[in-house]
């Protein structure tokens, strides 16, 4: 049941995402900008961490899981910091990932040629 869970929850998140491209004008960077955000607010809220009890990785992969992990170093580094960890917490909850995607995009741009003609 938690992999039918997963799906249906990560299928439906990935639908209303394909519902606001076709439907809307925003482009995809503030798509994901504003999924990004609605993971933190639902965190801030609440609302999160049973959504992720209920669905697993159907709703801790797609991007508002990121606002999740943004959000929850957040807390921790104003908890222990104040005011400043605000602007530190952010990026040291998610410092992992975004290394490792960037590293591996780095890597990938000198295996692969790239398809645009000039």
């Amino acid at each position: 049941m938690e992999y039918f869970n997963a799906f249906w929850v990560g299928g439906l998140i990935c639908a209303l995402v394909q519902i606001l491209v076709d439907k809307t004008k925003m482009m995809p960077g503030r798509i994901m900008v504003l999924l990004v955000c609605t993971g933190a607010i639902l965190s801030a809220v609440g609302l999160f961490e049973p959504l992720v009890d209920y669905a697993g990785a159907g709703a801790s992969v797609p991007l508002i899981g990121f606002g999740n992990t943004l959000w929850k170093g957040m807390k921790e580094a104003i908890d222990a910091n104040g005011f400043i960890g605000l602007f530190m917490g952010g990026f040291t909850s998610c410092a992992v990932g975004v290394s490792a995607a960037l590293i591996l995009s780095y890597i990938a741009s000198w295996i692969f040629q790239p398809k645009m003609k000039e």
